[in-house]
């Protein structure tokens, strides 16, 4: 169970993670004109280098041998790091086509899948109205599939994928720092390959390219590493439900940046599913703010209490 100065750290990282997820459309707009493909690679190849430095400056090579010597953990691993790779190609394509606000819907949604998730796999119980909350979230789907014929699949493959990648890390007994480079590295041939194998591109050559685009192309490394080391560390100190709550800030910064700076239409199919999607999360911030009230008096009337 974590203590109290564990779960102010889980909440200082969670708080950290999502604001630079929020933030991070900025960064890839500035290489639109590069592939989702191309970019993905460059985010593998040098988050590898980028966690490679990290591990030697903290001297954690004996927790890589050690989850190398557990082949099923490594198994496990591979999924995670499938998981990982198809959630931030489908990010990246998404910002740069100009999909911002399915990519924002899609974490705005993640929360409710991790209320789900924590009760089906974690024990953790749904209250009343957190069951009231998803089943508004999913009113706002079924409204837009049954009146406009469409389906949110951006939204709903970006909030599955890293919804399920999020519960695979929290029970997989691997820190943050070692999952995460290992996940690169099982990334890494994939990235080295298409790399190797892709068509030539305008960006493709780094000894061609102005400095300011290879900079950006080597800044993926950091960009994609920092939030999700900051995210895994959360994720071992929260309950997952209660980490869900964090989300709703990228998701927020990406709504604002898609509809304020980026031009991007909030029409009426929108409106009606993130009109549900932001009451069931209104709806869920206030259980979760008047349950945790209850425990807060709960434990200073133990504390109290006259022995």
């Amino acid at each position: 169970m974590p203590t109290n100065i564990e779960q102010r750290k889980g909440v200082i990282f969670a708080c950290l993670a999502f604001f630079m997820w929020g933030l991070a459309p900025i960064y890839f707009k500035l290489l639109q004109q590069i592939s989702a493909f191309e970019i993905l690679m460059h985010r593998v190849i040098w988050s590898v280098l980028f966690l490679l430095l990290i591990i030697a400056a903290r001297h954690q090579w004996q927790r890589i041998r050690v989850v190398l010597g557990q082949p099923k953990l490594l198994l496990m691993l591979v999924i995670t790091a499938s998981l990982l790779g198809f959630n931030w190609g489908l990010f990246i394509w998404a910002v740069n086509n100009n999909h911002m606000l399915d990519a924002s819907l899609g974490y705005y949604i993640n929360p409710l899948l991790n209320v789900l998730l924590g009760m089906l796999f974690l024990g953790e119980r749904l209250r009343k109205w957190q069951g009231v909350a998803v089943g508004l979230a999913l009113c706002g789907v079924l409204l837009q599939l049954v009146s406009f014929g469409s389906f949110p699949v951006v939204a709903f493959s970006l909030a599955g994928s890293f919804a399920i990648y999020g519960l695979l890390r929290k029970k997989l007994p691997i820190e943050s720092l070692p999952g995460l480079l290992l996940e690169a590295l099982i990334l890494l041939p994939v990235a080295l390959i298409y790399w190797w194998l892709m068509a030539p591109s305008a960006s493709s050559d780094l000894t061609a390219n102005d400095w300011h685009i290879n900079v950006l192309l080597i800044s993926a490394g950091v960009v994609t590493t920092l939030p999700l080391l900051c995210f895994t560390g959360a994720a071992k100190r929260l309950q997952y439900s209660t980490l869900g709550f964090f989300q709703y800030i990228g998701p927020s910064l990406m709504f604002m940046l898609a509809v304020a700076f980026y031009g991007e239409v909030f029409d009426a199919e929108r409106v009606v599913t993130f009109a549900c999607i932001w009451s069931a999360l209104a709806l869920f911030s206030w259980d979760s703010y008047r349950q945790s009230r209850k425990q807060r008096k709960a434990q200073l009337e133990a504390v109290t209490k006259p022995v």
